[in-house]
């Protein structure tokens, strides 16, 4: 009985499992005046469900704005802003994001972010009905490669889904006990 109700568990919860990527902005500079921020997400391809850690000192900020914003540092109209030296922003949607330190003077010296959020197409494959047909590739671009160390973490595009592994894995526990 045990063994069916772990197989009946695994059965529901593959589909969610997928990889996260989480990127320090800036790697080992970080969210920084002195960091070449411009550059830095050149080599990265960033999916929905990953996450951009924002590590800087008590003297910047991190705020997500518009275009237009981004363009002329303006701080006036700000989507978020955080202050707390290390703020996480999760890649939830495909599109353009962009990220400005909360001084307009860092801001204009280059201490702003742009990144182009791609679909994440396991979450996406994973959250898919089975009959629904599936993407394929084409042309004769290169798969995405992903550096800078980043960090994985599973069921990141699903917060909850922690919690509910972690209670499903307690019950497994305790049922194996009682039997």
């Amino acid at each position: 009985m045990a063994k069916l109700i772990v197989l009946l568990i695994s059965t529901i919860l593959l589909p969610f499992h997928t990889s996260a990527t989480t990127y320090i902005v800036g790697d080992n500079s970080g969210w920084d005046i002195s960091t070449d921020l411009e550059s830095w997400p050149n080599d990265k391809t960033f999916m929905v469900g990953d996450t951009l850690l924002f590590q800087y000192s008590s003297s910047h900020s991190v705020s997500e704005v518009t275009k237009k914003n981004y363009e002329g540092c303006n701080m006036t109209e700000v989507l978020q802003s955080n202050s707390n030296g290390n703020t996480s922003y999760p890649l939830t949607r495909v599109g353009d994001r962009y990220f400005v330190c909360g001084n307009k003077l860092h801001c204009l010296g280059g201490m702003k972010l742009h990144v182009n959020v791609e679909a994440n197409q396991k979450v996406a494959a994973a959250a898919a009905p089975a009959s629904a047909p599936q993407a394929q590739p084409g042309g004769d671009l290169p798969p995405p490669s992903k550096t800078n160390s980043p960090t994985n973490s599973s069921f990141t595009s699903f917060p909850s889904m922690n919690y509910i592994v972690g209670a499903i894995f307690g019950l497994l526990v305790w049922l194996f006990r009682v039997m």
